[in-house]
Formats: C-alpha cells, structure tokens, sequence
C-alpha cells in the first residue's frame, strides 16, 4: 500500500447508506447486555453527530462553495504531487553508490514558498481576503471612463501599499526561515571513507553513510542504526537499554577502516509513522556459510541522541522526509488569527450596508436613466465605509508587537518567528504541552535528585543520607575484617549464613546493605570514561589514555532517574566502576572490587512496567535475580506487607517517582532449569513474546521486598506558580508526552498540574469498542477529576466515541495523555479546534512536537541544548516555560486590546467621511459627486490622521504587573468582548452621529459662506479624530502626545500651502480657498463648537459609564 494511503489514528471511514443500526444516537449510559465487542462492523458505524455533512443551497451558499473549491484544487495538487511508493530497502555499509533508488536529500526546509510560487502564494493569502478582494475590484472599476469617480492614485496608492508591505514582510520571514534552515543544513558530522574521516554537511548526508558520532549529538533530521560500538556503548533519549547487543557479525575491527574490507548489508523495512518499533536483518555475505541477523528498534540510535564519551559508527538507513520526525511532522500552514477573521466577517457587513446605502441613493432618485451605472457609482463614492488602511494598520500594528516581545527584558531570548498572529497569545483557551523533549524538558529539567529511602520501619530523606553512608561503610568494614577464605576481591556477607536456620529479623544495617547492593545493581546504567584516542587509532592506545578516576566518570542511561539511582549509591559508597555486556564491578568504600557476571537482563516496557537483572557473584557463586518497578505492577510479586501501599501513595503526593525494588535467591538448580526454558521460549516462532513473559513471570513469585525508593524530577524554574497562574487565567491545560503512565503522572503531580486534592480518573486500557462503552461510562460518573489516559485507549475511543470523548474530556481541569505519538498529539490539537472552536496553543521543545505546533493556532517552542527543530517551526520561540505567563498575560493581552481598537477605529474613521459624503449626496440631489478631492482622501487616512490612530499600539489598559497579579482579567479576552458585532454597532451609530453633525452644523452655520463648505467640515472632521483618538486612549505614552501635535501641524499647513484642494468642485472651476478667511473669529469659534457637540456628549457618555459601570481592570487600577 502507498505511503500516506493508510488510515490515520482517528480516520473516519465511509458510512454506508443502508446500516439500520444507529450506535452513536445510544445514549452512553446503558448496560452491558445485549452489547458485542465485534469489530468486524466498524465501517458501518455512524460518525458522530457533530460531523454530519450539511447539503443543499443554504450550505453552498453559506461556505460550501469554498469546500468544494478547495476539494479540486487538493486533488489538483494530489496529481501533481504523486507522492511515490515507499518500499524496503537494502542498505549496503558505507556503499551509497550501490543503492538501487534515489532517496530524498537530507535537508531540513521549513520555508512556506520558492522563488517562483512566492508571488502568487502572498497574493493568494491577501486575495482570499474579502477586504482585500473588495478594494482589487474597485481599484480596476477605476479603467472604467463611466465609472470613474477620482485620481486612479486615490485607489492604486493604498492597495500597492499594503501588498508592498506584505511582501516585503513575508519576503523577510521567509528569508529568515532559509537562513535557519541553512544553519541546521550546513552543520558538520565527521563521515568514515576508505580514506579516513572527513567532514560532510548534514544536508550532503546519504543512505549508506557510515557516520562518526562522539562526544556531540546526532542533527534530528537523519536517523542512524548502529552497527557496532567503538570504546563505549550509546544512549537512546527516548527508549531503553542502552546496552543493546548490536550486530556480532561486525566482529569489532580493531581499525574503523575494516569495515569495508567485508561484505554486508541491512535490509531495512520501509519508512514508516511508528517511533517505538524498527524491524530489519543484517546480512554478511563474505563468510561462508553466510551471516544472517535481526535488527530492532534495540539497534537504533535515535536523532539528537548524545555519546556523552568515546565513538559510535553508524550506518544511515533513511534521511530527508522519510526519517520518523519528518513523515510524523505536518506541513506548515499559514495561521491566521481569530481578530482576522473577525474583522473580516465585519467588512463582510461593513460591504452589505454600503450596498444597501448605494440602493437607497439610486432608488430615492427614482432609478431614472442609467441608474445601474449610478448603483455602481455610488458603491464606490462609498468604499470608504471599509478602509483600506485597515490592513496597513493591522499589520504594522503586528510587527510593532513582535518588536515589543522581542525587546522586553523580562523574556529574554523570546523572538517572534510568525509576525501575523501575536493577537493569538490573547485568546487561548487550551494549553497543549509535552512533559519532555530531550535532554531540555519543556516542563522539566531532566535532572533527578533521589530523595527518599523507606525500609518500611524507617524511612531515609536528604537530610538522613549520612546515616545510610555510615552503615555501609560499617557493614562492608566487617566484611572486609571476616577472613575471605583467600578471596581477596571482599564480598558481601554469604547469602547462605543469612538465610539459614529459622527466620530471624535482619538489623537496620543488613537491611540497608541489602538495598543499596541492589539499588547499585539493577539497572542499565553504564559507566563511561573520556578517551583521548582517536578513532582510527589502535584500540589498546585508547584504552590506556582512558583516566578511570572517579573526576573522570560518567554514567549514561536510557532514563535519567536510573542514573540518579547508581549516583546515589556512589555517594553513600557503592560505586558503579565498569560494565560490559556480561559483567558489571562495584567499588566498596575501602576500594574493594566486587565483580559481578550478569547472568540475564530483563528490561522495562510499558507493558511490564519493571526491569530485571539475573547476578552471580565473583566471589560466592550466589546467584541472585533482582527486579524493581512502579507499584501497580510489583504489588503482587513482593511477599506481603502491611506497608507498601501506604508509602506509595504518600511519596505519590510529594511528587516523587517511586520504584519498588525487590530481590529472589536462586540456586544453581533454578537457574539452569529457568535458562533452559527461557531460552527455548526465545525461540518460538509464533506468540514468541507471551512465552517469554510467562517463563520469567514464573520466578516473579514471592519476591523479597527490600526497599521503596522516591526521585524527584526537578522541574524548571517557576512551573508551579506558572501553571497556577494559566489556570487562574482559565487556561485548561493538557499534558501530552510519549512517556509512560507512571512517570507522566507523577510530573503532573509534582507540577502541580493536578491540585493535591485533586481526585485523578486513569482511564483503564481498551482495546475494542465494548471496553471503550463502559469506561466512558465510569468516566461520566466522576467530577471534577483529573484525566489521564493513554495513546493506545485514546485511539480506541476516538474511532468510535469521538464526540462524546471529547465533549467529557473538555469538562475535566486537566487532562494527561501518555505514551502519545507525535501524529496523535496533532490529532488531539485538531480535535479540540474542531469540538470546540475555542483558540489552542502547542508548546513542546522536541522534533516529536512539531506536528503538534504546527497543528495548532499558535505554536510555541523552547529553545534548549538539544536542538532547536520544535524552536524553529514554532510561531514564538522562549527559553524557559516560565516566559510564557508573560507572554500571555502581558503580551497577548496588549496585542488583542491593541488591535481591537486600532481595527474599530480605523472602520469609525473610514464610516464617518461615509455618512458626511451621504449626506452631502443627498443635500445635492442624490448626485454621485464626491465632497472631497482625492488628495484630501488619501491625506485624511494618512498624513493627517495616521500617526495618532497607530499610536493606540502603545495604548494598554492594565500595567504589566496587575496583568500578572490578576490573570482573572485573561478570562475576559477569551469572550471575545474586545472586538464583537456590539461594540462594532455602538461605534457605528457614533460614526453616523459625529458624520451627521459635522457635515449638518458646516451646512447650517456657514449658510452664507457656502463655498467653504469643505474647508470647514474637513477642518472639524481632523479635530473630531485627533480628540476620538484621545477619548479612547487609557494610558498615554509620549509618542502618542507628539503624534497628536504632528498631525494637527500637519494639518495646519495644508491649509497653507495647499488651499486649492479645499474649494467645492475642481481646481479649473476657481474655486480656491480664503486664507484670510479661516483667520477670522467667527470660522474659528463655528468649527470649535461643530467639533464640540460632536465629541462632549461621547465624553459625558463614558464619564458616566466609567462611575456607574465600571470595566474589571479599571476597579483594579483604582
């Protein structure tokens, strides 16, 4: 099947027409009976109701049309872009040249456009736009002789601007988005030749490259698999073992160089969406008989994964847009902000009442002569309605908030990578964000501390350490003091001594001695020692250039608290000093050597949820298997206690990652008989992994319980407070990451995500829409509780139960999805969007979030050491987690505010000079003859009245500190109330009053003087604006008083110097005007009280709203 013809997680599949059965229309609540766990009908089931598709003209009239529209031009783009089949692949070591396809570059592009598709792409985004589209067909109205109304620049000036300005500001984005990307592409990564090493770009990268990868990390857009380990073993970020068995066939050549003296290959499987599995075979052909082996994911070393010392080689299997992180990344979209399209929809409204204005025009004339050429006249003469400055205003208005963000002290490093949505940052409603990326955590610091040791009658913390210190010193002293039977290695007390003779309780010490000793062994943590070999040089040289002092010791492991566990036991004197595949050693605080042969290793999976170590030791020949895991799954494997349960839990409520550690001595008769079993499941052909689970299951039986362990995952700086202060602001917050159940919680706990008393529902695992059925009915029985389920369930309940899932899932105050795939997180951002209609945000730090900032309406990435892919495709990129309260609070409230103030008073100046012209039209005849000239028009929306309207971008309501001491005031901008057809109606009926009484007072009271007419109501017109401007500013910048003062001198001067454009008609009619006329007291105290009784009543007006009524914000300020 061709890649992306498979169904999605959560694809909806084709109803068909005669299915009687009507599940969804159930209501959930109802009993088991009657109802079958067959899936064998799941195509006839019935979507949900909200996605019934609507038909007939109302739909096609109301959207449908640009349904339909969009549907051919995807098919369209389909055919031309005929994605090709992705096939299995034979990867030859080191060959490229013998690969028998062409694969995709490995380059990194997250630019939007090319040079050919720029022009039309930006023209496309501005065009779709009705104010845009409107002003492009009046603009050309302008060719028409009959049609013309003024000076073709009056039209064509402001359309060029704002296309100019948005080419030039996509221009800038995108070329910025090529440097970042050139950046990623042009890193260096030393590749491995038959004539040495040299250095390659990343974007130069082929399949079949065998690459060095030390003591940097691996660029997150090409994947490796490991062939062999030189001097030190690697780490994967995201999955286990880190002692992976990799290909024996390689037989570790002593030289790198070696490698392609023999004659092998992988076969790999094809790309494909799945993160968490890998299936191929390595094939050696140059022995006799052939070599064949299996590769899987535990052969892979993952992108931006970190050698913390010596070399790795590996062979690259795929690269480009056929690496995981790519084929789980969605393209990007172009965003556009909710206050868009809201004004939009206004413009929309804004064109309806200018056409029905034209019809009252024409119609009050009697619709005599060519009265449909007068219709087309008039809606031009009236176009002013919707000003075209608008967008030009918006859109500074928006790079002048990116630059604010940009420069506030308070976040530094935050930069603006979007400049269109910054308005976004003040709307949202749902917070999506990722508990962990690599090694820099979005909410996390991946640093674990162990804090808490409990023996079940004692229990240890941070500040008891010493003591725990004290007794292994004293226990391994007595040890090493006891005659060692000429063993000079020292060893642990016999197990034999211990647990011979009836059953006597063991010393605190012993007890100690035997958790810590286990604690320092079971694990798959490896200590690593810097090396100043090189790597083509001998390997012996290396190793004796290695220092394995304890300054010089490194650990590394699949997971960080494994390596906060064996730090721990080196600080209180068992130390973890060499491993390998078969053995692990321990130094004792005297300097003692205990050797340890790791007999078998069973390792963590979510489904297990515990690992295992199989041990004999040097110098005994005991035997001993050790296992530790999360509660829930150790619980019934310990012998029984009365005190496990309890201690789990509390350490639960401190926000501790807890781990039950146990242990079970066998004799050399269990053993043998348990390898022979355990090997012989090992290879079964079929249900290979159920046999294998039961033989070890098979020893997990009455284990000893030997100790409770809690770390603490450091969180960043101020998540708490930050979190509490998002949620204060209404802000619903979901965690979704791809780690297991346990460990998700406990960081929702420990962030307090979830409130301690916060009850928490785990949505128990489904597999089938029966078992879906009942938990969501369980699930509707609690409130007010936390959610937490995982991907796996997710799917299951979104196939079947999409809408009522989410309807319940929206009431919960937290919501935490585990073991999530990078699809599946931008199934869940698009789900809300589609169920809610609500604004979300996606913030995340790794290349498994970028499809879920992309998918959202705005996307925020954070910026840490281990690469920037999420940084880079994010809308706002931040250091810290903890910027983003001001962000939000500060910045995305100042945008929104800002520019629904800016946008309806834009409109208000464009609907005033509209009702004066319709008045004017109606005085004179219904003549469609303009009132002003079009410099006049082109200087009141700019030089006269601009800069004091754009200064509103400076205006705020709130200071920033009382934004962030009450986040409560965010609520208020989720509704919308800024900007809405209310507010828009009051500034409408403000406009038809202020236009109504400027042109009606010049008309009344300079009767006799008529001939001024336009010099008078302009001049009360300007003033009109610059005081408007001043009523609706709440707190004044300098900049806004200097903008004031510049455009009323402005003014003045045109009077001036510019006198022929203020007489009524054309300049050849004569009619210019009287300077020595606008000097005289009776022009001067006319105009003010013109201007006078168009702005007191609206001053009075909101004097009194401001005592009676007061805004939130405003009760605060005061």
């Amino acid at each position: 099947m061709k890649a992306g013809k498979l169904p999605q997680k959560g694809t909806k599949l084709p109803k068909k027409k005669d299915d009687p059965s009507n599940l969804d229309e159930m209501p959930l609540m109802m009993s088991e009976e009657g109802f079958e766990n067959d899936e064998s009908d799941y195509q006839t089931l019935p979507r949900a109701r909200v996605n019934q598709r609507q038909s007939g003209l109302g739909w096609f009239l109301l959207g449908g049309w640009k349904v339909l529209c969009g549907s051919c031009c995807d098919c369209l783009a389909h055919i031309c872009r005929r994605k090709k089949e992705l096939k299995a692949r034979t990867v030859w070591l080191g060959c490229p040249e013998k690969c028998e396809e062409k694969y995709p570059k490995n380059a990194i592009k997250n630019q939007k456009y090319n040079i050919f598709t720029f022009v039309p792409g930006v023209l496309y985004q501005q065009f779709k736009f009705f104010l845009n589209l409107y002003f492009l067909v009046v603009a050309c109205s302008q060719f028409v002789p009959s049609l013309k109304i003024g000076y073709l620049y009056t039209y064509w000036a402001p359309l060029g601007f704002v296309l100019a300005v948005t080419m030039v500001r996509e221009a800038v984005d995108e070329v910025r988005r090529y440097q970042r990307d050139k950046e990623m592409n042009s890193q260096l990564y030393s590749k491995l030749t038959v004539r040495g090493k040299i250095q390659v770009k990343s974007s130069d990268i082929q399949v079949g490259d065998l690459i060095i990868v030390e003591k940097v990390k691996l660029s997150s857009h090409f994947s490796f698999k490991g062939i062999y380990e030189c001097f030190s073993t690697y780490v994967k970020s995201l999955y286990c073992c880190p002692l992976a068995p990799l290909s024996d066939s390689c037989s570790h050549p002593s030289v790198s160089y070696d490698l392609f003296s023999i004659s092998a290959y992988v076969y790999a499987q094809r790309p494909q969406l799945d993160i968490h599995s890998f299936e191929g075979n390595f094939t050696r052909e140059d022995t006799d008989p052939q070599i064949h082996e299996s590769l899987s994911i535990e052969n892979t070393l993952w992108a931006s994964t970190v050698v913390a010392s010596g070399t790795v080689i590996g062979v690259v299997i795929y690269t480009g847009k056929e690496t995981r992180s790519v084929l789980n990344t969605s393209f990007a979209k172009n965003k556009v902000g909710l206050l868009d399209l809201e004004l939009n929809r206004l413009t929309k409204a804004l064109f309806l009442a200018q056409v029905v204005l034209s019809v009252v025009m024409v119609a009050l004339q009697g619709f005599v002569g060519p009265w449909f050429r007068n219709l087309f006249r008039f809606v031009v003469l009236f176009s002013y309605i919707i000003p075209i400055s608008l967008r030009v205003n918006l859109d500074m208005g928006k790079s002048a908030y990116g630059w604010m963000i940009m420069k506030d002290e308070n976040i530094p490093g935050t930069v603006v990578r979007t400049s269109t949505i910054p308005e976004e940052l003040g709307r949202l409603v749902y917070l999506l964000t990722d508990k962990t990326g690599r090694t820099n955590r979005t909410l996390t610091q991946n640093e674990m501390i162990f804090k808490r040791l409990h023996l079940g009658t004692v229990s240890y913390g941070t500040d008891t350490m010493d003591e725990i210190q004290s007794h292994i010193i004293q226990s391994y002293a007595q040890v090493t003091s006891q005659p060692s039977n000429g063993s000079t290695n020292g060893a642990t007390p016999s197990r034999k001594t211990q647990t011979s003779g009836p059953k006597v309780r063991k010393s605190v010490s012993s007890r100690i001695h035997e958790a810590v000793k286990a604690i320092a062994l079971c694990h798959n943590v490896t200590p690593v020692y810097e090396s100043h070999g090189g790597v083509n040089g001998e390997t012996e040289s290396a190793e004796a250039d290695q220092d394995f002092s304890d300054d010089n010791r490194t650990y590394q492991a699949s997971s960080p608290d494994e390596v906060a566990l064996v730090r721990w036991t080196e600080s209180v004197g068992l130390t973890l000093v060499n491993r390998d595949l078969t053995s692990l050693q321990l130094k004792t605080p005297s300097g003692q050597i205990l050797s340890f042969y790791i007999l078998q290793i069973f390792p963590f999976t979510s489904e297990s949820k515990r690992m295992g170590i199989i041990v004999r030791e040097e110098s005994t020949g005991d035997i001993t298997f050790y296992m530790k895991g999360a509660d829930v799954a150790m619980a019934s494997i310990v012998q029984y206690n009365d005190w496990l349960e309890e201690e789990c839990g509390n350490m639960a409520r401190e926000g501790l990652r807890t781990l039950v550690v146990a242990k079970k001595s066998l004799s050399e008769e269990q053993y043998q008989d348990f390898e022979n079993r355990y090997n012989q499941a090992k290879l079964s052909i079929h249900d290979r992994g159920l046999k294998v689970a039961a033989v070890v299951e098979s020893l997990e039986r009455e284990m000893e319980l030997l100790c409770l362990t809690g770390v603490e995952d450091q969180l960043q700086a101020d998540v708490r407070p930050t979190l509490e202060l998002l949620r204060n602001a209404g802000i619903k917050i979901w965690m979704l990451t791809g780690d297991k159940l346990e460990t998700a919680t406990c960081i929702a706990k420990s962030s307090h995500l979830v409130s301690r008393n916060q009850h928490i529902h785990v949505f128990k695992p489904v597999s089938n829409r029966g078992e879906a059925h009942l938990e969501l009915n369980a699930f509707r029985r609690k409130h007010d509780c936390a959610l937490v389920i995982s991907g796996d369930s997710l799917e299951v309940c979104l196939r079947y139960y999409e809408h009522e899932f989410v309807e319940l899932a929206c009431q919960c105050p937290a919501v935490v999805c585990c073991r999530c795939s990078p699809t599946q997180k931008a199934q869940i951002v698009r789900l809300l969007q589609q169920h809610t209609a609500n604004r979300t945000c996606a913030i995340g730090d790794g290349g498994n979030d970028v499809s879920m900032i992309q998918a959202a309406d705005c996307g925020i990435g954070i910026e840490g050491k281990e690469g920037k892919q999420a940084s880079l495709a994010a809308d706002f990129s931040i250091t810290q987690f903890k910027h983003i309260g001001r962000l939000l609070m500060v910045h995305g409230r100042n945008s929104y505010k800002r520019s629904a103030a800016l946008g309806q008073f834009v409109m208000h100046r464009g609907m005033i000079i509209s009702t004066m012209q319709a008045v004017f039209s109606s005085i004179f005849y219904f003549a469609s003859v303009p009132l002003y000239q079009g410099f006049l028009m082109v200087g009141y929306a700019t030089i006269y009245t601009m800069f004091p309207v754009f200064s509103l971008v400076l205006d705020q309501d709130v200071k920033p500190e009382m934004a962030l001491l009450y986040p409560e005031l965010y609520k208020d901008l989720t509704k919308g109330r800024s900007l809405s057809f209310k507010t828009f109606l009051i500034w409408v009926l403000i406009s038809v009053y202020q236009g109504g009484i400027l042109m009606y007072g010049a008309l009344v009271l300079f009767e006799s003087e008529f001939v001024h007419v336009v010099a008078i109501s302009f001049t009360a017109l300007i003033l009109t604006e610059l005081l408007m401007v001043a009523l609706t500013i709440r707190t004044w910048h300098w900049l806004m008083v200097v903008a004031e003062f510049f455009s009323l001198g402005c003014y003045l001067a045109s009077l001036a110097f510019l006198n022929e454009y203020f007489g009524i008609g054309r300049v050849s009619f004569g009619a210019f005007l009287d300077l020595s006329f606008i000097t005289t007291w009776p022009f001067l105290w006319k105009v003010s009280a013109i201007t006078l009784v168009s702005c007191l009543p609206l001053y009075i007006i909101k004097y009194l709203k401001r005592k009676f009524s007061p805004p939130s914000y405003s009760k605060l300020s005061s």
